[in-house]
């Protein structure tokens, strides 16, 4: 796979708001991008804004929009472009879930990858470009307390690796990426998670915590991303806060 320079380079992150896609623009801003960050929270984007400054970019949208991924993959032309937005899933039993609540997954993270893979690929993104789809342990683990949360989380790395199925076949030098990171409290959907879990198995969130090991932050899923850019060898990663470990 083709590697490129970050530095000036221009890179979209979903989700840039919080969570994952905010630690992912602050690595990126540091490591010389500039960084179109969109997300559906304005006033999130306007604190990340006030954070990094003038190399980032705010764009409020719904990242699941397939207008969205058209408009702005045609209006930057990024170099990066990493999906990190998602949906919160419901907690609660697969009886307690309704079609609604169980498939909002499906209708947002998958929508996302399935919207932004494809306009790369028709684009067609330069050469040495990198797309890098945020799926989830979930993926290999399963998840009964989020509904569908775990079958849409495996389809996103299903279509990322089917679009670098693509890219080869075509010669389009286009890297397609999936990044499966382990449950943590750091964000805003895995401390609902860990709270649901750690009541399920009648324990404190904290003791839940503990007994999983080192937490996985923001900051931590910033680097390997770029850790993945500077040198991208594989089509999908799991990530703790041990660092990358390449998946079959």
């Amino acid at each position: 796979m083709t590697t490129f320079d970050i530095t000036a380079t221009t890179a979209i992150v979903t989700g840039a708001g919080r969570g994952f896609g905010r630690g992912v623009a602050t690595a990126l801003v540091g490591a010389g991008a500039h960084v179109i960050g969109v997300a559906r929270g304005a006033g999130q984007l306007a604190d990340v804004g006030a954070q990094l400054g003038a190399r980032f970019t705010p764009v409020c949208a719904d990242a699941a929009d397939a207008a969205t991924a058209a408009h702005l993959i045609d209006r930057y032309h990024p170099g990066v472009v990493v999906l990190a937005a998602g949906a919160a899933p419901r907690m609660g039993r697969l009886t307690e879930q309704t079609w609604e609540s169980f498939s909002e997954n499906w209708n947002v993270d998958v929508a996302q990858a399935f919207h932004w893979i494809r306009q790369a690929l028709q684009r067609p993104l330069a050469p040495g470009s990198t797309v890098i789809a945020f799926s989830s342990g979930a993926a290999l683990n399963g998840s009964p307390l989020s509904g569908g949360y775990a079958g849409a989380k495996a389809t996103v790395r299903f279509i990322a690796d089917y679009g670098a199925g693509e890219s080869e076949q075509s010669g389009f030098g286009i890297n397609v990426v999936s990044v499966l990171p382990q449950l943590t409290p750091a964000t805003d959907l895995g401390f609902a998670a860990v709270a649901a879990y750690a009541a399920a198995a009648g324990v404190d969130p904290d003791t839940f915590v503990a007994r999983r090991g080192a937490v996985l932050t923001p900051e931590q899923a910033g680097k390997a991303i770029l850790e993945i850019l500077t040198a991208p060898q594989h089509r999908s990663y799991g990530l703790g806060a041990e660092g990358l470990i390449q998946l079959p």
